[in-house]
């Protein structure tokens, strides 16, 4: 699987389109007193801005999904600062107005994995190659569902099948039949 999906690379197996492609995300660390106390949950806004604290100091998490029309080229992973000051910090200081003394501390840039077909994971064998074991297209979910993909993956692998968790509706049979899962209210 090493290359499918990058640039440059073909994006297919047995003539069936995987349909992944990198995003890039930027997470921005920035530290507010004044803010919100330490029982504050994720927060994500109506514009799909989202805040969560770290820890039990004044610092603070933030980021945005961009809808794919917006999203920023994934050819680097430079951090774009203005990007919070004029689309991010706004929205912030909008919904907690503490947030408009906040100090930015830090930022990040990653590739996200997202599954053009539905945001949701290709979980299982592939439908031809039976030694090919799929564990992608996670599109922001795999550190939340990883614990239980990989217990599904090993059995998958060592008893020829899943049976502690049913992995059929994320199969890469749907990929093939273009049968998405509909999921409401993804971040």
């Amino acid at each position: 699987m090493a290359g499918v999906g990058e640039k440059g690379h073909g994006n297919s197996i047995m003539g069936v389109e995987l349909p992944v492609k990198p995003r890039k995300r930027q997470v921005f660390v920035f530290k507010c007193p004044s803010g919100p106390g330490s029982d504050c949950p994720l927060v994500i806004d109506s514009s799909g801005v989202y805040f969560r604290r770290e820890g039990q100091g004044s610092t603070f998490t933030c980021g945005h999904s961009p809808p794919e029309h917006e999203d920023k080229d994934t050819d680097d992973l430079d951090v774009d600062y203005s990007y919070f000051d004029e689309h991010l910090w706004p929205i912030l200081a909008e919904r907690v107005p503490a947030f408009e003394a906040l100090k930015l501390q830090n930022a990040w840039a990653g590739f996200y994995e997202y599954n053009t077909l539905d945001q949701n994971a290709i979980i299982g064998t592939h439908p031809v190659i039976s030694n090919l074991v799929l564990a992608n297209g996670f599109s922001g979910h795999g550190i939340q569902q990883s614990p239980a993909v990989g217990r599904a993956v090993s059995e998958e692998i060592l008893d020829g099948g899943s049976h502690s968790i049913q992995l059929g509706l994320f199969s890469f049979q749907r990929i093939v039949e273009g049968r998405p899962i509909r999921e409401r209210n993804v971040v």
